[in-house]
């Protein structure tokens, strides 16, 4: 399984960008995939997730202003980001939650959850 994420780069204030990051694969089911942030000296935090039922959770910095969509079409989910903040700028990284499959020796199916990490990708807001 790799995830693939594209779409940042640098934007001007109140401008806006698109994430999106790809599930590839065999074997596996989506649970739930997340947009987190990272920027120098801070812990990396949730920005949004949506479940495979698209139920989404947004950061209390982000509501309003970022929408997480996708996760069944195509195995991929997306960030809309708008009115993009220079307090935005971070690295940002696609996490997807599986569910994936694996045959026992007598042949029957084996479920496990296991989270993934796609690299990141810069988002330079500047003011």
């Amino acid at each position: 399984v790799q995830l693939q994420a594209s779409g940042g780069g640098l934007v001007q204030a109140g401008g806006s960008l698109r994430l999106s990051c790809a599930v590839s694969g065999s074997g596996f089911s989506i649970n739930s995939m997340a947009w987190y942030r990272q920027s120098p000296g801070t812990q990396r935090e949730l920005v949004a997730s949506i479940t495979s039922s698209g139920r989404t959770v947004y950061s209390g910095s982000v509501k309003g202003r970022f929408t997480i969509s996708g996760v069944n079409a195509k195995n991929t989910v997306s960030l809309q980001m708008n009115s993009l903040k220079p307090e935005d700028t971070a690295v940002y990284y696609c996490n997807a939650d599986l569910r994936e499959t694996a045959l026992a020796l007598n042949n029957a199916p084996i479920f496990y959850d296991t989270d993934y990490w796609g690299k990141g990708t810069l988002v330079t807001v500047s003011s």
